[in-house]
Protein backbone atom coordinates (compact mmCIF):
# COMPACT_ATOMS: atom_id res chain seq x y z
CA UNK A 1 0.00 0.00 0.00
CA UNK A 2 2.94 2.30 1.01
CA UNK A 3 5.08 1.77 -2.13
CA UNK A 4 1.73 2.17 -4.76
CA UNK A 5 1.10 5.33 -2.89
CA UNK A 6 4.15 6.57 -3.16
CA UNK A 7 4.81 6.02 -6.73
CA UNK A 8 1.88 7.24 -7.47
CA UNK A 9 2.98 10.74 -5.73
CA UNK A 10 6.14 10.15 -7.85
CA UNK A 11 4.09 10.64 -11.11
CA UNK A 12 2.30 13.59 -10.31
CA UNK A 13 5.48 14.66 -9.61
CA UNK A 14 6.79 14.12 -12.76
CA UNK A 15 3.30 15.06 -14.30
CA UNK A 16 4.28 18.46 -12.84
CA UNK A 17 7.91 19.01 -13.93
CA UNK A 18 6.11 18.38 -17.43
CA UNK A 19 3.79 20.99 -17.44
CA UNK A 20 5.19 24.35 -19.47
CA UNK A 21 1.70 25.81 -21.04
CA UNK A 22 0.18 28.89 -20.27
CA UNK A 23 -2.01 27.43 -17.09
CA UNK A 24 1.32 25.90 -15.30
CA UNK A 25 0.39 28.08 -12.42
CA UNK A 26 -3.29 26.51 -12.34
CA UNK A 27 -1.99 23.18 -13.05
CA UNK A 28 0.72 23.43 -10.30
CA UNK A 29 -1.80 24.22 -7.55
CA UNK A 30 -4.19 21.33 -8.56
CA UNK A 31 -1.05 18.68 -8.62
CA UNK A 32 -0.38 19.98 -5.03
CA UNK A 33 -3.47 19.64 -3.81
CA UNK A 34 -3.57 16.23 -5.23
CA UNK A 35 -0.07 15.93 -3.97
CA UNK A 36 -1.04 16.77 -0.58
CA UNK A 37 -4.46 13.95 -0.41
CA UNK A 38 -1.78 11.71 -1.72
CA UNK A 39 0.82 11.90 1.75
CA UNK A 40 -2.68 12.15 3.73
CA UNK A 41 -3.63 8.72 2.34
CA UNK A 42 -0.07 7.86 3.12
CA UNK A 43 -0.25 8.74 6.42
CA UNK A 44 -3.60 6.87 7.36
CA UNK A 45 -2.62 3.80 5.56
CA UNK A 46 0.36 3.45 6.66
CA UNK A 47 2.06 0.60 9.15
CA UNK A 48 1.72 1.77 12.90
CA UNK A 49 4.60 -1.11 13.15
CA UNK A 50 6.96 0.36 10.73
CA UNK A 51 5.85 3.88 9.96
CA UNK A 52 7.54 5.82 7.10
CA UNK A 53 10.48 8.03 8.15
CA UNK A 54 10.02 11.73 8.57
CA UNK A 55 13.21 12.30 6.06
CA UNK A 56 11.16 10.19 3.26
CA UNK A 57 8.18 13.09 3.90
CA UNK A 58 10.28 16.20 3.87
CA UNK A 59 12.39 14.86 0.61
CA UNK A 60 8.91 14.25 -1.20
CA UNK A 61 7.93 17.78 -0.20
CA UNK A 62 10.94 19.33 -1.45
CA UNK A 63 11.17 17.14 -4.65
CA UNK A 64 7.50 18.69 -5.41
CA UNK A 65 8.69 22.19 -4.15
CA UNK A 66 11.73 21.84 -6.37
CA UNK A 67 9.79 21.16 -9.88
CA UNK A 68 7.22 23.76 -8.71
CA UNK A 69 10.26 26.13 -8.72
CA UNK A 70 11.68 25.12 -11.81
CA UNK A 71 7.93 25.15 -13.37
CA UNK A 72 7.90 29.12 -12.33
CA UNK A 73 10.83 29.95 -13.34
CA UNK A 74 10.86 28.15 -16.91
CA UNK A 75 7.43 30.84 -17.13
CA UNK A 76 8.83 33.55 -16.09
CA UNK A 77 11.78 33.20 -18.55
CA UNK A 78 9.80 32.69 -21.50
CA UNK A 79 7.52 35.82 -20.41
CA UNK A 80 10.87 37.66 -20.32
CA UNK A 81 12.18 37.01 -23.43
CA UNK A 82 8.58 37.69 -24.69
CA UNK A 83 8.24 40.64 -23.94
CA UNK A 84 12.20 42.12 -25.32
CA UNK A 85 11.20 40.20 -28.67
CA UNK A 86 7.71 42.13 -28.46
CA UNK A 87 9.44 45.77 -27.23
CA UNK A 88 12.04 45.20 -29.56
CA UNK A 89 9.66 44.93 -32.36
CA UNK A 90 7.67 47.77 -31.31
CA UNK A 91 10.53 49.89 -30.70
CA UNK A 92 11.94 49.63 -34.26
CA UNK A 93 8.39 49.46 -36.19
CA UNK A 94 8.87 53.21 -36.06
CA UNK A 95 11.29 52.88 -38.66
CA UNK A 96 9.55 51.37 -41.35
CA UNK A 97 8.71 54.00 -44.11
CA UNK A 98 11.62 56.01 -43.32
CA UNK A 99 14.82 56.43 -44.27
CA UNK A 100 17.98 54.68 -43.05
CA UNK A 101 22.00 55.43 -43.63
CA UNK A 102 23.53 52.17 -44.29
CA UNK A 103 26.50 50.39 -46.64
CA UNK A 104 23.70 49.02 -48.97
CA UNK A 105 22.72 49.34 -52.11
CA UNK A 106 20.93 52.43 -53.92
CA UNK A 107 17.57 51.96 -55.26
CA UNK A 108 18.11 54.82 -58.04
CA UNK A 109 14.91 55.79 -59.46
CA UNK A 110 16.45 57.77 -62.23
CA UNK A 111 16.01 61.33 -61.45
CA UNK A 112 16.83 62.03 -57.82
CA UNK A 113 20.37 62.32 -56.78
CA UNK A 114 21.88 59.28 -54.19
CA UNK A 115 23.99 61.38 -51.71
CA UNK A 116 26.87 58.86 -50.81
CA UNK A 117 28.94 58.61 -47.39
CA UNK A 118 32.30 56.98 -48.41
CA UNK A 119 34.37 55.19 -45.72
CA UNK A 120 37.97 56.32 -46.89
CA UNK A 121 41.32 54.79 -44.69
CA UNK A 122 42.55 57.27 -42.29
CA UNK A 123 45.71 56.47 -43.89
CA UNK A 124 45.03 56.69 -47.53
CA UNK A 125 46.68 59.18 -50.15
CA UNK A 126 44.43 59.01 -53.05
CA UNK A 127 40.72 56.95 -52.78
CA UNK A 128 38.34 55.96 -56.02
CA UNK A 129 34.89 55.63 -55.80
CA UNK A 130 33.46 52.38 -58.21
CA UNK A 131 29.89 52.25 -58.74
CA UNK A 132 28.94 48.48 -60.25
CA UNK A 133 24.95 47.96 -61.28
CA UNK A 134 23.37 44.88 -59.97
CA UNK A 135 24.97 42.52 -62.35
CA UNK A 136 28.15 43.27 -60.51
CA UNK A 137 29.82 45.42 -63.66
CA UNK A 138 31.27 48.84 -62.91
CA UNK A 139 29.71 51.80 -64.69
CA UNK A 140 31.52 54.28 -62.78
CA UNK A 141 34.81 54.74 -61.44
CA UNK A 142 36.27 58.00 -60.49
CA UNK A 143 38.69 59.46 -57.83
CA UNK A 144 37.72 61.49 -54.91
CA UNK A 145 40.04 63.34 -52.52
CA UNK A 146 40.83 61.25 -49.64
CA UNK A 147 39.14 63.76 -46.95
CA UNK A 148 35.62 63.63 -48.86
CA UNK A 149 32.66 63.25 -46.61
CA UNK A 150 29.71 63.34 -48.90
CA UNK A 151 29.15 62.73 -52.61
CA UNK A 152 25.82 63.16 -54.51
CA UNK A 153 25.61 61.13 -57.65
CA UNK A 154 23.34 61.92 -60.39
CA UNK A 155 23.70 58.71 -62.50
CA UNK A 156 23.77 60.89 -65.34
CA UNK A 157 22.32 59.97 -68.59
CA UNK A 158 23.70 56.49 -69.13
CA UNK A 159 22.67 54.93 -65.96
CA UNK A 160 19.15 53.99 -65.71
CA UNK A 161 16.66 53.19 -62.96
CA UNK A 162 18.25 50.45 -60.57
CA UNK A 163 20.02 49.09 -57.92
CA UNK A 164 23.81 50.53 -57.16
CA UNK A 165 26.59 49.70 -55.32
CA UNK A 166 28.93 52.54 -54.15
CA UNK A 167 32.60 50.61 -52.86
CA UNK A 168 35.62 52.93 -52.16
CA UNK A 169 39.15 52.17 -52.49
CA UNK A 170 41.55 53.34 -50.39
CA UNK A 171 44.93 53.36 -51.56
CA UNK A 172 48.52 54.51 -50.14
CA UNK A 173 51.30 56.54 -51.27
CA UNK A 174 52.73 54.30 -53.14
CA UNK A 175 49.64 53.09 -54.96
CA UNK A 176 49.19 50.19 -52.73
CA UNK A 177 45.66 49.22 -51.82
CA UNK A 178 44.76 50.19 -48.14
CA UNK A 179 41.05 48.35 -48.12
CA UNK A 180 37.70 47.99 -49.90
CA UNK A 181 34.40 49.22 -48.60
CA UNK A 182 31.01 49.60 -49.64
CA UNK A 183 29.75 53.05 -48.96
CA UNK A 184 26.67 54.12 -46.76
CA UNK A 185 24.01 55.62 -48.52
CA UNK A 186 20.32 56.49 -46.96
CA UNK A 187 17.77 54.19 -48.19
CA UNK A 188 13.88 53.13 -47.53
CA UNK A 189 13.11 50.82 -44.73
CA UNK A 190 10.63 48.58 -46.02
CA UNK A 191 10.11 46.29 -42.60
CA UNK A 192 11.47 45.43 -39.56
CA UNK A 193 11.59 41.77 -38.43
CA UNK A 194 13.03 39.58 -35.38
CA UNK A 195 15.09 36.33 -35.99
CA UNK A 196 16.21 34.15 -32.89
CA UNK A 197 16.04 37.45 -31.23
CA UNK A 198 17.89 39.36 -33.07
CA UNK A 199 16.24 42.75 -34.98
CA UNK A 200 16.88 42.70 -38.69
CA UNK A 201 16.24 45.62 -40.85
CA UNK A 202 14.94 44.95 -44.59
CA UNK A 203 15.59 47.89 -46.79
CA UNK A 204 14.11 48.27 -50.07
CA UNK A 205 16.29 46.77 -52.29
CA UNK A 206 15.71 43.83 -50.50
CA UNK A 207 19.11 43.99 -48.41
CA UNK A 208 18.75 43.10 -44.84
CA UNK A 209 21.01 44.17 -42.29
CA UNK A 210 21.05 44.18 -38.26
CA UNK A 211 19.57 47.22 -36.63
CA UNK A 212 23.08 47.86 -35.09
CA UNK A 213 24.37 48.80 -38.64
CA UNK A 214 22.05 51.78 -39.01
CA UNK A 215 24.11 54.59 -38.34
CA UNK A 216 21.17 57.75 -39.04
CA UNK A 217 17.67 58.06 -40.01
CA UNK A 218 15.25 60.71 -41.46
CA UNK A 219 12.24 61.13 -42.90
CA UNK A 220 12.04 60.54 -46.69
CA UNK A 221 12.68 62.99 -49.16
Amino acid sequence: MVDSVSSAASAATNSSSASTSGNSKTMISSDFETFLRMLTTQLENQDPLNPMESSDYALQIATFSGVEQQVQTNELLKALSANLGGGGLSQYGSWVGMEGQAAVPANYDGVTPVTVFPEIDKDASTATLVVRDDTGAIVQSEPIPPDTKTILWSGGEDHEAGLYDFIVESYAEDGSKLSEAQARIYAQIAEVRTDEGQISIVFDSGTIVKASEVSALRDPV
